[in-house]
């Protein structure tokens, strides 16, 4: 059974962020890659993996410091 790899550009599109914030990802270390010639390769197990460990417990968010579009709020502190 051949693992399915994704492109940079094919991983930014399924999670809608900039193909620069992917390469930031796997430069760090926090999205595991492979390299293949020139590019870099996501395997869709380890892009799930990553994605599982990004989940937000609401229970620990701090809604009160959100503004209304669902970014924090400058509180000056």
């Amino acid at each position: 059974m051949a693992r399915q790899l994704l492109t940079a550009a094919e991983v930014a599109e399924q999670l809608r962020v900039s193909t620069m914030t992917i390469y930031r990802l796997i430069r760090s270390g926090e999205l595991p890659a492979v390299r293949v010639g020139r590019n870099y390769r996501v395997r869709v197990e380890d892009l799930t993996a990553y994605l599982e460990g990004q989940v937000v417990d609401p229970d620990a968010m701090d809604l009160d410091d959100l503004d209304d579009g669902g970014f924090h709020t400058d509180t000056g502190a």
